[in-house]
């Protein structure tokens, strides 16, 4: 895919007032600008012109008024040179993100997801045993429990008794911690394809899913170019691609020290990225190789995917190319960690995303 094409707008396609049908086409665009208010603003003027998106009863002015006044928008202080996101616009960018990705799913019960284990958890099953001393009470099942005193003592003198009592059998519920690596090399943006705003929109719908869906679960996010740091969630709008080359090195020990200090049995880190590794520190040198695999390279970031391996930690890649020496490389790493590999459009991304996030909550990859 190269470049971004817009077709004719189709008025009548969407429903909504004038400003919701706007602010869709405004998120997106912030999306593409990295968060850019103004330039986001200028794209939207220019297909207004173009595809009249606005009429005489409401225009481009009002629009921008409107967010303002609903507090999708930061007035400019002294240090800003013009407006920029608040804290509602990068809450619905998230919670767009989710519905454009994950919309055909329907919402999951809060909380954690369910072992093979039985026991005094969270999530009921069809099996039912006897009242034990220490049982939830919301746990009980009633119209078993008042058959079985019917039975045991009578309809005429109606007795309730330890020994009638039941409860549903549960299964004991998990907690994972994740940790998202993003890659922001250069080649993200190489050739005129935009692949760094699909990472986006899928890390943004990943966080808001698993932040309201599954709020005992703990998710970082780092990304990685020459380095890598740990991001906030709400800087996702706001990514760019650097002039970096791709130290997964760098990411993964990152990851492997978030991990580390969360306390969660399960633990499991997902990559996006769309090349091999080209960079490794030596010091406070770098090591930059971008021509083929670098032999150096890749045997540090083979041992390091067998060091999560042994730590039980599964590495999942989104791999978002179809080189052939760039599958055989994710291949070599996927052996090493014993984990997963996705080869996908852009498009599928989220799809995948989503997909292996609730097999890995579920059963932990060997």
């Amino acid at each position: 895919m190269i470049g971004w094409k817009f077709g004719e707008y189709q008025p009548g396609e969407e429903g909504g007032t004038p400003f919701e049908k706007l602010l869709k086409i405004f998120q997106e665009l912030l999306l593409y600008t990295s968060g850019d208010v103004n330039e986001a603003m200028s794209w939207l003027t220019e297909l207004d012109k173009e595809y009249k998106l606005t009429d005489e009863n409401y225009g481009i002015a009002d629009f921008f008024q409107d967010l303002i006044d609903k507090g999708y928008l930061r007035q400019p202080d002294e240090k800003q040179g013009g407006f920029s996101i608040a804290a509602k616009m990068e809450i619905a960018l998230r919670q767009k993100a989710l519905e454009d990705i994950f919309g055909n799913i329907k919402k999951a019960k809060q909380g954690n997801h369910s072992t093979k284990s039985e026991g005094r958890g969270d999530e009921l099953t069809a099996e039912l045993r006897p009242y034990e001393f220490g049982d939830q009470l919301d746990k009980l099942a009633i119209s078993e429990s008042l058959r079985n005193a019917q039975i045991n003592h009578g309809i005429e003198e109606f007795k309730l008794a330890h020994e009638d009592l039941e409860v549903h059998e549960t299964f004991y519920q998990s907690q994972t911690s994740t940790v998202l690596m993003i890659d922001i090399s250069h080649s993200m943006i190489l050739y005129g394809e935009d692949r760094i705003t699909p990472a986006k929109r899928v890390a943004m719908a990943l966080s808001e899913f698993i932040t309201t869906r599954y709020p005992k679960d703990t998710l970082d996010i780092i990304v990685f170019g020459d380095d890598a740091w740990q991001i906030e969630i709400k800087d996702l709008p706001y990514l760019q691609v650097g002039p970096y080359h791709t130290n997964t090195v760098a990411g993964l020990e990152l990851a492997m020290d978030i991990l580390r200090r969360r306390r969660n049995p399960n633990k499991q880190i997902f990559m996006i990225t769309d090349g091999k590794p080209t960079c490794i520190k030596k010091g406070k040198k770098y090591y930059k190789n971008s021509f083929g695999i670098d032999r150096k390279i890749l045997t540090r970031t083979l041992n390091l995917a067998q060091s999560c391996r042994k730590l039980s930690i599964p590495i999942t890649t989104f791999m978002i190319a179809r080189d052939p020496y760039l599958v055989k490389f994710v291949d070599s790493f996927t052996r090493a960690n014993n984990g997963k590999a996705f080869y996908s459009s852009l498009e599928g991304l989220g799809e995948f995303v989503f997909r292996d996030y609730k097999t890995n909550k579920s059963k932990r990859a060997r």
